[in-house]
């Protein structure tokens, strides 16, 4: 194939990907005019349809899925390899996408690299916010953020905190009228604030442990949102009992604004961890989010990642 068939292949693969030839020119500063002309041409040239065009959508034909997955990841390679040589300059520079849930994005993330960035003004930090068990690699995105028993083994997982605790807590204006629930069952005579999850639409249920047992209750009450931040608030404003990620809270409890509940059934599970794929050469700019969010374990006690980048 001629040279000039590369620029008509990455017109193809934008447009596959992009879903449509208007968001494939706005991403690559083309006319879609031009991108149509790129792949009529390639089309031609092969002499096979790759694409299905109506008036509202674009597809790929089964020739157009087979070149998509077969061409695809090695331009992909090739721009991760071409942005490797060019971060071999003295300041990183690039973007690095990330997805993450809301409280690590918040209380983990944030924190860290708004120190650090300032001192690498061509880094650009985009945060997807996202409950969603989001497929990285297909995703586009450079790294994410999950619990460490819930990322691949063929992944890159450096440690970001450490291990977590939940905390069920509730305001004093709440409990002024109410005994606090002295065993999981309890909370069924509670309004309790429930976190809707987008990955199936169900609600999140409360899970507990005390020594060999375990119990996963669903609650109930009046108030149900899809992201933390509202539960939390609405928890301080005496609405109902929360179950939060016990540094969400540590501070409202300081204040006396919170106080917990069935603290002996709230056990430690698995800390968050940033993955990101081991196949890829890391960039220096994420080399530098890394380094940046990377959790330290206090003095005497070791660090606990899986692997290091």
């Amino acid at each position: 194939m001629p040279r000039d068939s590369y620029n008509d292949l990455l017109a193809f693969i934008q447009v596959a990907q992009q879903g449509g030839f208007t968001r494939a020119a706005a991403h690559m500063g083309v006319s879609p005019s031009a991108l149509s002309h790129a792949i009529r041409t390639l089309e031609a040239r092969l002499d096979v349809r790759l694409l299905t065009r109506t008036t509202r959508s674009v597809s790929t034909t089964e020739a157009g899925d087979r070149l998509l997955a077969s061409v695809a990841p090695h331009f992909e390679d090739i721009d991760a390899e071409l942005a490797a040589v060019s971060e071999l300059r003295k300041k990183p520079s690039g973007i690095v996408r990330i997805t993450a849930s809301e409280y690590p994005a918040t209380y983990l993330i944030w924190p860290k690299l708004s120190k650090v960035l300032p001192e690498y003004p061509d880094i650009t930090v985009e945060v997807a916010v996202d409950y969603n068990r989001t497929d990285i690699v297909s995703e586009r995105f450079d790294a994410g953020v999950r619990l460490g028993d819930e990322i691949n083994k063929d992944m890159i997982a450096v440690r970001i905190s450490a291990d977590q605790r939940i905390a069920v807590v509730g305001s004093p204006s709440y409990f002024a009228n109410r005994a606090k629930p002295k065993k999981p069952e309890d909370l069924a005579e509670h309004n309790c604030i429930n976190l809707r999850l987008p990955t199936h639409g169900g609600l999140l249920p409360w899970d507990f442990q005390k020594g060999k047992k375990s119990l996963k209750v669903r609650v109930t009450g009046q108030w149900i949102y899809n992201s933390v931040g509202p539960i939390l608030r609405a928890a301080v404003a005496g609405h109902g009992l929360a179950f939060l990620p016990e540094d969400m809270v540590l501070e409202h409890l300081a204040k006396g604004e919170l106080t917990r509940a069935l603290e002996d059934w709230c056990q430690p599970y698995s800390g968050y961890h940033l993955y990101y794929p081991s196949r890829r050469q890391s960039s220096g700019a994420l080399a530098v989010v890394v380094e940046a969010i990377r959790y330290q374990a206090p003095q005497g006690r070791g660090k606990r990642s899986r692997a290091k980048p």
